[in-house]
Parts: C-alpha cells; sequence; structure tokens
C-alpha cells in the first residue's frame, strides 16, 4: 500500500492530476472477515465448477482463491496518504457507473443481442451471484469521485 500510495501522490504532486488505485475482489469489510464460522480461514478452491478446501489437490489445474480484508486495505491506504473515496459492493459500483445505461444501448427488440448482454448484467449485478460477493474498494489522491459512484457508499462498514 506504501509504494502505491507514493507512486498515486508522486504522480499527482508532479502533475498536478489526481489518480486512484480500484480493488474489486471477494472480501469482507473487518466485522465479516473475523466471524467465528470463518476459523479455518476463507481460501476455497474450484476446479471444473466443483469446490473444495484442499489447495494440494491438482496443482497447476485448480483455481485458487481467498476473501481479502477491505478493512486492513483500507486503513493501510488511509495511513499511507491516500483519502478513501468509496467501498461498494460490484452490484453499487457498475450501476454508478452506467452499466444499466450500456446495456440500454441494445434495443430490447433485437433479442439475439439482448438477452445474452442482459443476463450477463443479470449475472454482474445480482445479490445471488457476483453483485454482492465482490466489493470495491477505492483509494486516491486529488480526486472526487462523480455523484452516481457514491450513491451505494458503504465506507462507513470498514
Amino acid at each position: 500500500m506504501r509504494s502505491i500510495a507514493a507512486m498515486l501522490m508522486a504522480g499527482h504532486a508532479e502533475s498536478g492530476k489526481g489518480g486512484v488505485a480500484i480493488w474489486l475482489d471477494y472480501g469482507f469489510p473487518a466485522h465479516e472477515y473475523y466471524l467465528p464460522q470463518r476459523d479455518q480461514g476463507t481460501l476455497m478452491c474450484h476446479y471444473r465448477h466443483h469446490a473444495h478446501p484442499d489447495p494440494f489437490y491438482l496443482p497447476g489445474l485448480q483455481d485458487i482463491t481467498a476473501h481479502v480484508d477491505f478493512t486492513a486495505i483500507a486503513i493501510e491506504g488511509v495511513e499511507a496518504g491516500l483519502d478513501l473515496l468509496s467501498y461498494t459492493s460490484q452490484a453499487g459500483f457498475l450501476l454508478g457507473g452506467g452499466i444499466t445505461e450500456v446495456l440500454a444501448r441494445i434495443p430490447a427488440e433485437d433479442s439475439r443481442r439482448y438477452l445474452p448482454a442482459s443476463n450477463a448484467v443479470q449475472k454482474l449485478l445480482s445479490p445471488a451471484e457476483m453483485g454482492e460477493l465482490f466489493k470495491v474498494l477505492i483509494l486516491g489522491t486529488g480526486v472526487a469521485l462523480p455523484e452516481a459512484l457514491l450513491q451505494h457508499d458503504r465506507c462507513h462498514r470498514l
């Protein structure tokens, strides 16, 4: 975080323009991350749409992931001199960024194009899919985010 903060602040000092770093990942704020039911950590492995906890099963062939403690990232970023600009769900970030306006560019009557795009947007936004599972943290310097990106802000939950 100190390296990222130093780069953003040096760029701001040199150019007068602000900059941001955006983290988009699985994760939780600390008060959810350290719940008793996560006493084994958050490591999860996936192979051919099957989830399991063994990182040594089929090395190199499976996906291995762990959730992020977004509170820790935010604290370190702020302590390194960055501004905490936003913390939200993927759905909130995409809605604030105008994903529905992008989808609306495809005529609904053009079902061959509209239905796959609509299904993809649904998966990205749905709380039961990726919309709540992924979170977005934005830290930066010399930047004010557009109001639309702040509508779903959850910084108070960090």
